[in-house]
């Protein structure tokens, strides 16, 4: 949760966009990991794989490793494992501890 402060999901989304609209790779990895989750926002696997593509072409790890789970699940996309696999290849060779 929050540290010392309390969660507020649509004013994370709301700063998140506004950041993301001018390409800012981390807030579209954060804003995938909100609708994939449903944080302020209606779970929506479409938006989310999105997001999470647009950090990508950012060569953003979180996002390919997130990219590489919805691969490797089906979520939102047709599941994928060779996909999945190259994605988390990409997060691993920019240290992303989740996908080595």
């Amino acid at each position: 949760g929050g540290q010392g402060v309390k969660q507020d999901f649509v004013k994370a989304r709301e700063r998140f966009l506004h950041a993301a609209s001018q390409d800012h790779p981390d807030s579209q990895n954060n804003l995938g990991l909100m609708y994939v989750r449903g944080q302020g926002v209606k779970q929506d696997l479409v938006k989310a794989r999105k997001r999470f593509l647009k950090a990508e072409s950012q060569g953003h790890p979180g996002a390919q490793n997130n990219l590489g789970l919805m691969y490797a699940k089906g979520q939102g996309l047709k599941q994928d494992f060779n996909k999945a696999r190259e994605q988390f290849l990409k997060a691993a060779s920019q240290g992303h501890a989740g996908s080595q």
